[in-house]
């Protein structure tokens, strides 16, 4: 026997727990369904200073408070759970959930953001997890005291590089080009960290080792020159990859796989909407997550309330 929920929202980072928030407070009957924990990439952000009116707080700490008050206004949050099959063009929507089976609703809110996106080069496979890793705040005491690599140029990489050399010897940033992509703030506070040390211009090539890492070669873009950097670890930070692959074929997506959407946050499939870092968007921020998750909860009730005035009472459920 299927469950029934006006809304079923498919991921519990900050996009889907301010959704939640919005739409349990106005009384819909709303469940919240994460593979992973609650607080999806927030819980990696070692520390978030500019979340507005909110001091300096660990990205667990914000995570934890938003899935306690989206659960303090009602709404159903499952997390370590899998969504094993979807159908969303169906009317209503169907779901088999993992140790929940069939659940129906009459809107979908897509929240799944992304996994951090590889560099695909040699070596990468084999050392994951055996030095190579993709979160510092996950990973980063266990180099304590050595030298760490951290590849990128973002504001993700600046940040958790600043992090890291909190832990570490000495945290080398390679980036492929001659300038940083991440805030001015974090680029000077990176400079004025002293175990902090910069190799610019860089193609990576390979990672070295076999049961360890050993090392990372890249190639200077300007000479030609092959660079081998002796590292304990390598922290990779190069941006994500939205989780849409299952949605190939159902839903309108970008050349990247980021879910298309019109101000409303409504995809190309109606009553379903999709937010956060696997829409596209030009901005990632947590900020730019709670605003699409408060705009698509508003247009989710509002599409609710159309269709209970155009339907039979009972045609859909809340």
């Amino acid at each position: 026997m299927s469950q029934h929920h006006s809304v079923v929202i498919v991921g519990a980072g900050a996009a889907g727990l301010t959704a939640a928030i919005y739409l349990a407070r106005a009384r819909i009957d709303t469940l919240v369904v994460d593979e992973g924990t609650a607080g999806g990439q927030m819980v990696l952000s070692h520390q978030i200073a500019n979340y507005p009116g909110v001091p300096e707080v660990t990205g667990a700490e914000l995570s934890r408070n938003m899935l306690r008050q989206a659960r303090s206004f009602g709404a159903e949050v499952l997390t370590q759970t899998k969504i094993h099959r979807f159908e969303l063009t169906a009317t209503p929507k169907v779901f088999e959930i993992e140790d929940e089976g069939t659940v129906t609703a009459d809107v979908v809110i897509l929240a799944m953001g992304g996994v951090p996106r590889q560099l695909g080069i040699p070596g990468e496979q084999r050392l994951k997890a055996r030095g190579i890793s993709y979160c510092a705040t996950c990973d980063g005491d266990f180099f304590r005291g050595q030298k760490v690599l951290a590849i990128g140029g973002g504001n993700s990489a600046l940040e958790e590089s600043i992090a890291l050399a909190r832990h570490a010897a000495k945290v080398t940033i390679v980036h492929e080009f001659d300038d940083f992509q991440a805030q001015p703030y974090l680029v000077e506070q990176a400079r004025r960290t002293p175990n902090i040390e910069f190799l610019m211009n860089q193609r990576l090539t390979e990672f070295l080792g076999e049961a360890q890492l050993e090392a990372v070669v890249s190639v200077d873009k300007a000479t030609g020159k092959r660079i081998e950097t002796p590292a304990d670890g390598c922290f990779v930070f190069i941006g994500y990859v939205p989780r849409t692959e299952l949605l190939k074929g159902t839903l309108e997506l970008t050349d990247r796989g980021e879910i298309i959407t019109d101000e409303s946050l409504a995809t190309n499939v109606p009553a379903v909407f999709a937010v956060g870092d696997c829409r596209r968007k030009r901005y990632r921020q947590i900020t730019t997550s709670v605003a699409d998750g408060t705009i698509a909860a508003l247009a989710a009730i509002e599409f609710l309330d159309q269709h209970r005035a155009k339907s039979p009472p009972t045609a859909l459920a809340s």
